[in-house]
C-alpha cells in the first residue's frame, strides 16, 4: 500500500507541518520581540543631549555633574561643552580630544566609531538661555547586545524551538505507537504459549488507525482461533463418546464369534456389520456436526420433517424402552418443516430419548411432543424420574457435566452437549425444567420454513 494512503503517514506528514510552522511563527514572534527590546535598549543620543541640556538648565553645573555620574554608571561618559570647553570634566583619548575642537566646529549632529567597539557622539542642544551647546558622549557600545551577538540568540531561539516542538511531537507519536505495538507483542507472546483467550484489548486499539484496526483484526483472529480449536476439541470428546458403546458392543461380538461355531458365528458377523455400519454413520454426523459448527464447505442443508423424525426415533428406541417396562407416548400435531440435516436431528432426538429412559423409573412413561408454537417448531421430552436440582439446570449442557442425580447412572455428561450443539448448528435453542409432578422437561425449539 502506498505511503501516501496511510493514514498514520499522513498524520505523521501533518504533524510535521505543524511543527515547523509552530517553530515559524512562533520564532518569528520571539525574534520580533527581541528586536523590539534590544532597539529599545539602543543608545538615543539626541535623547541623551536634551537629557543633558534638561538638567544643566535647571540646575547647573551641580546638575549636569550629577546627570553625568548617572550616565558614567550605564557606560557612558558624557558632557555638555559650552565655547569648545567642557562644563564638567570629561575623559577622551588625546587623539580625541585633539580632533574634538574641530568636530564641535562643524555644528552638527554626529556618531563616529574612531576606534572598534568605542562610539563618540556630538549631539547639539540650544538650553533655555538660547545658547547652543554640544553633547559629547562616548561609548564601548552602539547598543546593549552587538548584532553577531543577536543573530547567535536568534539562531539559538529557533534550534531550541525546533528541538522542543520535535521533540514533543515525537514523543507523542512514539507513545501513541509503541502501546498499542507493545500490547500486540504481549499478547502475540501469550498466544504462542498456547493462551488462546489472549486479547488486545481497549489498550491496544487506542493506537493510530492502522495499528487500531490491527489490534481489531487480532482479536477477531484470536477470537476464531479459540473457537476452532475448542470447537475441535470438543468434536473429538464427543466423538469418542458416541463410539465407545458402540466399539465395546463390537468387540463383545467379535469374542462371541470366535468362539462360537460356524452357524452361531454368521449370526454375530451379521451384528458386527450392523455395527460396524452404525459407527460409519456415528461418524459421518459428528464429521457433519463439525462442518456446521465451524462453517466449513460441503455441508447442504435440507428440508426435514421434525414430526417424521420424531416418529423414527420413538420407534428406535421402542425396543430399548420396552425392556425397562417404560410407554412411550408420542403427540404429533401434523407436519412441521425445518431446515438442517435429518440425521443430526435424529441423533438429537436419540440422546434426548435415550437420557430420558436411562433416568426413567422401571415402568414409567415417557411424553414426546411435537407442535408448532410461534413460529417455531417445537419438540418436548418429559420424563418421570428424579429430576435435576433447580441450581444445576444452567449446567445441564456443559459437556462432562454430571448432575447430582446422575452419580449411579453410565455416561460421561456429553449427551445433552451434543444436543445443544445440534440445536445451536439448526438455528433454534434449548431449555430445560423440571415438569410439575416430578422429572425432567426438555424443550428443543428450531425455525420453522414455509412450504
Amino acid at each position: 500500500m502506498s505511503p501516501f494512503k496511510s493514514s498514520l503517514y499522513g498524520r505523521l506528514l501533518v504533524w510535521f507541518f505543524v511543527v515547523n510552522l509552530l517553530v515559524l511563527v512562533l520564532g518569528g514572534f520571539l525574534t520580533r520581540r527581541f528586536i523590539e527590546y534590544t532597539t529599545a535598549v539602543e543608545i538615543n543620543w539626541a535623547s541623551l543631549a536634551e537629557g543633558a541640556g534638561q538638567a544643566y538648565d535647571s540646575g547647573g553645573t551641580p546638575a549636569l555633574q550629577a546627570w553625568a555620574a548617572e550616565q558614567r554608571q550605564e557606560g557612558i561618559d558624557a558632557t555638555l561643552f559650552e565655547n569648545g570647553q567642557a562644563l564638567t570634566p570629561m575623559r577622551l583619548p588625546p587623539a580625541m580630544r585633539q580632533s574634538l575642537p574641530d568636530w564641535l566646529a562643524e555644528g552638527r549632529d554626529m556618531v563616529m566609531q574612531p576606534y572598534p567597539r568605542l562610539y563618540l557622539a556630538v549631539q547639539q542642544v540650544t538650553g533655555k538661555d538660547g545658547k547652543v551647546r554640544q553633547l559629547v558622549a562616548l561609548s564601548r557600545t552602539h547598543v546593549r547586545m552587538t548584532q553577531q551577538t543577536r543573530e547567535q540568540i536568534f539562531l539559538a531561539f529557533q534550534f531550541g524551538l525546533s528541538l522542543l516542538f520535535i521533540g514533543l511531537v515525537g514523543w507523542w507519536v512514539a507513545r501513541s505507537v509503541a502501546r498499542p505495538v507493545e500490547a500486540l507483542r504481549d499478547a502475540t507472546k501469550r498466544m504462542a504459549s498456547g493462551e488462546l483467550s489472549t486479547r488486545v484489548g481497549p489498550e491496544g486499539r487506542k493506537g493510530p488507525g492502522e495499528l487500531s484496526q490491527l489490534a481489531h483484526d487480532f482479536d477477531a483472529m484470536a477470537e476464531r482461533i479459540e473457537a476452532l480449536v475448542s470447537h475441535d476439541r470438543g468434536v473429538l470428546q464427543d466423538l469418542s463418546h458416541e463410539l465407545r458403546s458402540p466399539l465395546a458392543r463390537l468387540h463383545l461380538i467379535l469374542d462371541l464369534a470366535q468362539r462360537s461355531d460356524a452357524d452361531q458365528a454368521a449370526a454375530y458377523f451379521r451384528q458386527a456389520e450392523q455395527e460396524i455400519g452404525r459407527l460409519d454413520r456415528m461418524t459421518g454426523e459428528m464429521l457433519a456436526l463439525s462442518r456446521m459448527e465451524g462453517g466449513l464447505p460441503g455441508m447442504e442443508r435440507e428440508r426435514v420433517d421434525l414430526a417424521e423424525v420424531a416418529c423414527d426415533g420413538v420407534a428406535q428406541v421402542e425396543l430399548e424402552a420396552a425392556a425397562r417396562k417404560v410407554q412411550l407416548h408420542l403427540a404429533v400435531e401434523g407436519a412441521l418443516m425445518v431446515s438442517g440435516n435429518a440425521q443430526l436431528l435424529e441423533r438429537a432426538l436419540d440422546n434426548l430419548l435415550a437420557n430420558a429412559i436411562k433416568f426413567n423409573p422401571e415402568g414409567g412413561s415417557i411424553e414426546l411432543g411435537v407442535r408448532a408454537v410461534e413460529g417455531m417448531a417445537e419438540l418436548t421430552v418429559r420424563d418421570h424420574g428424579p429430576g435435576v436440582p433447580d441450581e444445576e439446570l444452567e449446567q445441564l449442557f456443559r459437556p462432562f457435566f454430571r448432575g447430582s442425580n446422575a452419580a449411579r447412572a453410565e455416561g460421561h455428561g456429553l449427551g445433552l452437549a451434543i444436543v445443544q450443539r445440534v440445536t445451536q448448528v439448526h438455528g433454534g435453542d434449548i431449555h430445560a425444567r423440571n415438569a410439575e409432578g416430578g422429572g425432567l422437561e426438555v424443550r428443543l425449539r428450531l425455525p420453522l420454513i414455509s412450504g
